[in-house]
């Protein structure tokens, strides 16, 4: 009996943009983007505004010059931590097995689900593209294959609302007319590289000799012809990461290489996890900063406060630091996560920090209040106003 196309890619199609849409769905069909509105930065931006030239994560002011008409949108504090949530709750009702990667990508293994053929493991992904439509206004591109690498592949290349099935024993050739850029793993200058050596497609490393591949990819070119060949034998792991922390990560369009508008985007994390250790009435007490170069070499800090923790205010001070020291290569960066760790359950403070963290807490329980429906909060932590006045 032939495999059945049972890995499945989900890739959110313009994430922070498409959450505030749905708050906002009279200016779907806008050139819109989410971020800083002066010397911030474009964290997403809707396909109207791609057309018009605005990527992430273009400097704003440059993105307002490219698109005069370009309508800026502030970030929500905890609306895409909560949206991404919900995503994926939905994404456990098709199957068990759910791999959330990062805050707008994941992969489903449909494998144990007992899915007669591909016609009907296609209807329920269909069903599931649909619903994510209909109940949180999230359009979201699917990629079905026999592996993770050709289903991520797959689930970009006809965005928004993509939905391309890879059938069993096509993998090569499904890969072999794409651009070698596709590839995970490689970035513009080895494109580069390799297009100056006459190789532009993907079928062409598969089709080189065991030598050819030795001269051109050192002792990494068996991976790489596997790779190239649509072979991939990784699981999808369910091991769910925020059962025991809280992370969130945001892959850049474009390599950045200024630190201070990494630091806002570290900042905005902690703005937007925090509110989700408050609800599940947690506290945490180690931050980890990591960064990931465009070789996909990546690096990590954490630090640990003296004790747990469920606000922001203790956290703010770690952040630079914790960056610069995670951040040792001269290179700009293509990903920056935050994770909270050494999570405990909410009890007693220690006698001397209660009444004032207390305080702090009430305010900052109105605060999430505030953000929950979607408003501008009445009151922002004084980073994001800085973000908007620069």
């Amino acid at each position: 009996m032939s495999p059945l196309p049972t890995i499945v890619h989900l890739d959110a199609d313009a994430f922070f943009v498409s959450c505030e849409l749905a708050l906002k769905p009279e200016l779907r069909g806008t050139k819109c983007a989410v971020g800083g509105r002066e010397r911030g930065i474009i964290s997403s931006a809707s396909y109207e505004a791609r057309a018009c030239g605005v990527y992430t994560p273009m400097p704003t002011q440059r993105a307002l010059k490219v698109c005069p008409d370009l309508i800026m949108l502030p970030h929500t504090s905890g609306l895409y931590s909560k949206v991404s949530h919900q995503m994926f709750d939905l994404c456990e009702t098709l199957t068990p097995l759910v791999q959330r990667n990062s805050i707008d990508e994941g992969y489903l293994d449909l494998g144990p689900c007992g899915f007669a053929d591909s016609p009907e493991i296609e209807a329920r992904v269909r069903g599931l593209q649909h619903r994510l439509a209909a109940e949180l206004q999230i359009p979201v591109s699917f990629g079905i294959a026999t592996n993770k690498l050709v289903s991520q592949i797959a689930s970009k290349l006809r965005k928004p609302r993509g939905f391309v099935v890879v059938p069993p024993g096509t993998e090569a050739a499904f890969l072999a007319p794409l651009a070698i850029g596709k590839l995970p793993g490689i970035g513009a200058k080895t494109e580069a590289a390799l297009n100056a050596r006459g190789l532009s497609l993907i079928g062409e490393i598969a089709g080189k000799t065991e030598r050819e591949l030795e001269a051109l990819f050192g002792r990494s070119w068996r991976e790489m012809r596997a790779t190239a060949r649509g072979e991939d034998e990784r699981a999808v792991h369910t091991e769910r990461e925020d059962a025991k922390s809280y992370s969130q990560q945001e892959t850049f369009f474009e390599d950045v290489a200024e630190f201070a508008a990494i630091e806002r985007v570290a900042k905005r994390m902690v703005d937007e996890l925090l509110p989700k250790v408050r609800e599940d009435k947690k506290r945490v007490r180690t931050m980890t900063v990591k960064v990931r170069y465009p070789d996909f070499t990546q690096e990590t800090h954490g630090r640990s406060l003296a004790h747990a923790t469920d606000l922001e205010a203790p956290f703010y001070p770690l952040v630079a630091p914790l960056l610069r020291e995670a951040w040792t290569k001269k290179r700009p960066l293509r990903l920056v996560s935050v994770r909270f760790s050494n999570v405990e359950d909410g009890g007693q403070q220690l006698e001397m920090f209660a009444a004032t963290d207390e305080k702090r807490r009430r305010l900052a329980g109105v605060l999430d209040q505030l953000n929950k429906g979607g408003r501008n909060a009445v009151v922002q932590h004084g980073h994001q106003l800085d973000a908007k006045k620069e």
